[in-house]
């Protein structure tokens, strides 16, 4: 299994839950103050939503979620392989999950993680943190809600 993530930032979580169920026609797979996601069968698609007021419909990151740490691992290598910088992080907490991933960097600034969920947690970020992701005046990437540790992850 695996699945094309699109992370959003959103003004109002509940607003665009609200929404969100209606055009998928799913609940939130996961729900939490300031963040909720879905897993959309059809097309498959990890939608996850973060608040962060006054970014409302701009994009967070990206990702790709495969079944198990060894198609992350796999991936790793592959990239690094093909001489792509990556940024590893190796049972990290990261919204609400614990998970193994990889990060890269696309030609325009989008981060991009491929990452699998290895178990549910009860805290958005925890031990080890993941790293804050590069940023320069060209990221289009907006930061983060307040008090989400100024890190972008979610699944």
């Amino acid at each position: 299994m695996s699945r094309v993530q699109l992370a959003l930032n959103v003004d109002d979580v509940d607003e665009a839950v609200a929404f969100y169920s209606t055009l998928f026609g799913v609940a939130p797979a996961k729900r939490k103050p300031g963040y909720a996601n879905f897993v959309v069968e059809q097309p498959p698609l990890k939608l996850v939503l973060l608040e962060n007021p006054g970014e409302g419909g701009t994009l967070n990151h990206l990702g790709v979620e495969v079944a198990s740490s060894a198609e992350v691992h796999a991936e790793i290598a592959r990239l690094t392989d093909a001489g792509v910088f990556t940024d590893e992080e190796i049972g990290t907490t990261c919204c609400f999950a614990t998970q193994d991933k990889v990060w890269v960097t696309g030609p325009g600034g989008e981060r991009w993680e491929v990452y699998t969920v290895l178990e549910d947690a009860e805290t958005y970020y925890g031990e080890p943190a993941a790293p804050e992701p590069p940023r320069g005046p060209a990221d289009p990437i907006a930061e983060p809600a307040a008090g989400r540790g100024g890190e972008t992850c979610c699944t």
